[in-house]
């Protein structure tokens, strides 16, 4: 079996960096795959464990010039308790070493930035402003030495702070993965030691002072400076929905013992079936459930629902939601990373560590892009070097103006050096994934790799199950027709029923149990206002719980005998001495019931897939109640979303081709597959791929596992089974099928948003280097200094990591 691990690298600065570690890992015999987030920093690798140790992959990436260390995932322990606070731990000591990194890259750059402004006075200044006043001890015609000497001063400071650039980019070099930092090493070197001859020089002629470019090789090291400040800080704000959900675990709890107090106890030493005590106004610690009390819990963090869900004796609540104004007792049911809070942000941190299948031409040309800009400023070099020796020889004419010198030459090197931007590549596509994952986590949407991403927008097929997905997946009562169709003889109808099934177990029978205790809930909390007895607002309200603790205080259960069930036909009692029955039409004709007063009506329920039962007492029909199972109330919009996008909607179903054709036609799906075994849901969904549809699989039950694998992309209910959320590619948190168009529409915006970066990459360096390298230079006498070409890089990397943040302003 193959082992999947995570590693954190140290030392990467740009896509040639990731590409390198990618490179040397995959290479390894047994390594499944290998892929490398340059946003993240860090590296997903899956592996055979029989030809591989984690000391060898990190022993192949420190050979190749990057530190490597396994990266600690707390939530991936599902035995652990201290799961949650381990991770929240390490994420506030993360983002600590994170803020102070900044700070420290900050105060740097701040002095970078102060040297470098008075290095640019010093050296343009004249050009700039011909009255730019200099102290005449560093005028360059009068003091030629002490003004070289003046720049080589104030170059200094600036190298030193940058020192970084040259300690990885060098190393890289040496390494044989050379790297951005490489490029604006070597540049930046060149033109120091260029510049630093020249001084020497000077005292033999005066004239080479003009040639000096000490502020092309440290304004750039300050250039890129900001662009690696700006850039950092941007892809922090990209890790914002993690730190989101992480922030939901609060670090104690309340926790009753045995004795009734309560003690404040730390969240990482608490273990299943502990009760514990959550006050208005207070985070949920765990998942659990609720043992006495009445509330709600704002659970918008983590499933996007933004209106508060009821919470009473019975309901699970989610650790991480925040409970509303009631006081809740709570027993804890998971902890560690069997929460649904780890769970989730564990799918999350996964996706964003899982490359997109478009990302790999940006991987292809990030593994040559460093060397091929060496060889790019070398060829430029050496072909103006020609073309100055070629003019000064005679032998060609150039034009008025030209001067090809040494420095001319130099300046298009280290300008094609500095300005080629591997940054904005890498980039592209994981800062996009990073921002989308997260966005689609916040709005109750987990996306479970940058593959199943990236494939859904794509998807021109959405198969749907019924039961749970369309459909509330409980059936309910949805009429009772009686004789003359009083309010009376509807309740005496339901009590009947109920009290025939109260033992039954099938879920019809607890359709009719609950429909008769809501009958008489409503009659004793006084109709309309049973909502508000319930909360203790009107008169009536301890007759309304007294009746939610049990069936006897609505009336029902009583006085029944001799009860027999006839499996697929109903069941006979007795009560008050008379025979009573409730069942279908055909265990009515076995008991010599004539049901033909209600033929008419219930054919037409019959028609739309509902179940009849009728109820007789002493031989006579007393009516019948129809049972099924409800539309959800946003299904039918949100599959007129999918058809407006031009999205085909099948609805399969195991269920009966009646019911199945009735819920599609009110919910208005293309096409209806009913009476299908499980183990050809996979099936159906493999024929639609034949037929060329690219498919994605929308179901929440365990019949539905392998047509979710099957499927092009799988999307799971999240209120669904273990084994369904855990095949599905997306997983849906809301138990809702609006989420379904939601979560192609939020696939479509970032892939829209990646290939948005990989042009403005692609496109950015296309065009940049050429005119790095003098393109223009002969029909324009336009020639780039290397210090605008590092403020471009720079800025290149920060418009990419720009754009992706803009996805978190979209709404879904």
């Amino acid at each position: 079996m193959s082992v999947k691990e995570i590693y954190e690298i140290e030392g990467m600065s740009c896509a040639a960096c990731s590409a390198a570690v990618e490179r040397v890992t995959r290479k390894l015999p047994g390594m499944i795959r290998s892929d490398v987030n340059l946003a993240t920093n860090k590296m997903s690798v899956e592996y055979e464990p029989s030809s591989i140790t984690p000391e060898l992959i990190i022993e192949k990436v420190k050979n190749a010039g990057f530190g490597c260390k396994p990266y600690k995932n707390d939530s991936c322990n599902t035995a652990g308790d201290k799961a949650a606070a381990s991770r929240k731990k390490a994420g506030d000591e993360e983002e600590k070493k994170a803020l102070k990194a900044l700070k420290d890259q900050k105060t740097s750059l701040a002095v970078s930035l102060f040297f470098a402004a008075i290095l640019l006075y010093v050296s343009m200044g004249s050009m700039l402003t011909p009255s730019a006043p200099l102290p005449d001890i560093f005028n360059m015609h009068t003091h030629p030495v002490n003004f070289a000497l003046l720049e080589l001063l104030l170059a200094l400071p600036i190298m030193y702070l940058g020192r970084r650039f040259y300690f990885r980019g060098f190393k890289a070099l040496f390494h044989g993965n050379p790297d951005m930092d490489t490029l604006v090493a070597i540049g930046s070197s060149v033109a120091f030691i260029y510049s630093l001859s020249l001084t020497f020089l000077i005292e033999d002629n005066s004239h080479i002072v003009h040639s000096l470019f000490y502020e092309s090789a440290a304004v750039v090291i300050a250039f890129v400076s900001i662009g690696k400040f700006l850039e950092g800080r941007s892809k922090e704000k990209t890790k914002e929905a993690i730190k989101s959900l992480v922030e939901l675990v609060p670090d104690t709890a309340l926790v009753i013992q045995p004795d009734g107090s309560v003690l404040e106890t730390p969240v990482e030493a608490i273990l299943p079936g502990m009760i514990l005590s959550v006050r208005a106004g207070e985070k949920i610690p765990l998942d659990g459930i609720v043992e006495s009390g009445l509330s709600s819990a704002d659970e918008s963090m983590l499933t996007g629902e933004s209106m508060p869900v009821e919470k009473k004796q019975g309901d699970a609540v989610i650790g991480g939601s925040l409970n509303g104004n009631g006081l809740l007792t709570v027993r804890v049911t998971k902890t560690g990373g069997d929460t649904v809070l780890s769970k989730i942000i564990a799918f999350v941190e996964e996706a964003q560590g899982k490359k997109a299948p478009i990302s790999r031409l940006a991987d292809r040309v990030a593994g040559v892009f460093v060397p091929l800009v060496i060889g790019i400023a070398l060829f430029a070099s050496l072909l103006w070097t020609v073309i100055g020796i070629l003019g000064a020889g005679g032998i060609i004419q150039l034009p008025s103006g030209w001067n090809i010198s040494v420095g001319f030459v130099l300046r298009v090197m280290t300008s094609v050096l500095v300005i080629a931007c591997p940054c904005a590549l890498g980039l592209a596509t994981p800062t996009a994934i990073m921002v989308g994952t997260g966005l689609g986590a916040l709005n109750g949407i987990l996306i479970r790799s940058g593959e199943a991403l990236e494939t859904t927008h794509f998807i021109d097929t959405v198969v749907l199950d019924k039961t749970g997905t369309v459909t509330e997946g409980k059936p309910v009562v949805t009429e009772v027709v009686t004789a003359s169709g009083t309010e009376e003889e509807k309740e005496r109808l339901l009590k009947l029923a109920a009290d025939l099934e109260k033992t039954s177990v099938h879920p019809i029978a607890a359709a009719l149990t609950d429909a008769a205790k809501t009958f008489a809930e409503k009659k004793n909390c006084g109709g309309e206002n049973a909502g508000a007895a319930d909360r203790g607002s009107v008169p009536g309200a301890e007759i309304c719980r007294a009746s939610e603790a049990g069936l006897p205080s609505a009336g029902i259960g009583e006085d029944i005998t001799d009860l027999q069930n006839v499996p697929g036909r109903g069941v006979r009692a007795f009560r008050d001495k008379k025979n009573v029955f409730a069942g279908n039409a055909a265990f009515m004709a076995e008991n010599s019931i004539d049901v033909s007063a209600f033929e008419k009506k219930a054919s037409e329920c019959g028609a739309q897939g509902k179940s009849i039962v009728y109820v007789a007492e002493s031989n006579l029909a007393l009516g019948f109640a129809a049972v099924a199972d409800t539309v959800k109330s946003d299904s039918a919009e949100a599959i007129r979303r999918l058809k407006k996008e031009g999205i085909r909607v099948i609805l399969l179903t195991g269920d009966n081709k009646k019911a199945a054709d009735y819920i599609g036609s009110k919910v208005n799906t293309d096409r209806v597959v009913a009476e299908v075994l499980p183990q050809d849901k996979a099936r159906i969904i493999e024929d639609l791929q034949k037929e060329g549809a690219k498919v994605m699989m929308v179901g929440d039950g365990i019949n539905d596992a392998p047509a979710l694998v099957q499927a092009d992309v799988g999307a799971a209910i999240g209120a669904g089974s273990d084994v369904a959320v855990e095949s599905g590619d997306i997983v849906l948190m809301r138990n809702s099928l609006s989420d379904v168009p939601r979560a192609i529409r939020l696939s479509r915006m970032t892939i829209s948003n990646i290939k948005e970066n990989l042009f403005w990459a692609f496109c950015y360096n296309v065009v940049g280097i050429p005119i790095a390298a003098g393109a223009l230079f002969p029909a324009f006498g336009i020639l780039l200094t290397p210090m605008f070409g590092g403020l471009a890089m720079s800025l290149s990397s920060v418009c990419v990591v720009l754009n992706a943040l803009r996805l978190k302003t979209k709404r879904l």
